[in-house]
């Protein structure tokens, strides 16, 4: 017993030396300079900190439906449908979160709209523009999209 110990002890001395040596053994190649984790490396520019509500259009998605309605019929089927949705507009309550005038879109924060859209805190289009006068965070509102243009077309604060 005291030999096979003492013969293990050994095959780990000489598995850690191979080791020791194969790491001293290994360089590393220097960074360069355009890899970001080099000390000289020029780091990118970063946009200062907004001190607005800057949307762009981008950032606010406009009022499209949760799930889209998906004919599984014919093509005459699937023309109704069309023609249906072309003349669909859906009505919603909610809080104005925000305006942005310069892209004339509002920012509500809606219950569920049955049927088209789960609750949640969304930009919309507006259209006309005009809308958006007299509107303030906080406004409790009524509004209408209209489907086709995919813009909340009327909207009145409530009391």
């Amino acid at each position: 017993m005291i030999h096979m110990e003492s013969w293990r002890g050994r095959a780990v001395l000489v598995v850690t030396s191979l080791l020791w040596a194969g790491c001293a053994g290994y360089r590393l190649e220097p960074l360069a300079t355009s890899h970001p984790a080099h000390p000289e490396a020029i780091a990118a520019p970063q946009p200062p900190p907004s001190q607005t509500l800057a949307y762009t259009r981008s950032d606010i998605p406009s009022a499209q439906p949760v799930s889209p309605v998906a004919a599984t019929q014919d093509e005459e089927h699937q023309g109704r449908q069309t023609e249906e949705r072309a003349s669909q507009t859906i009505v919603g309550e909610g809080e104005v979160i925000a305006t942005v005038p310069k892209a004339s879109q509002i920012v509500v924060e809606h219950g569920e709209i049955k049927g088209f859209m789960e609750a949640m805190t969304m930009g919309y289009r507006i259209d006309p523009p005009s809308l958006l006068s007299g509107l303030k965070p906080g406004d409790k509102v009524r509004f209408t999209i209209d489907v086709q243009k995919r813009a909340i077309t009327e909207i009145e604060k409530l009391r």
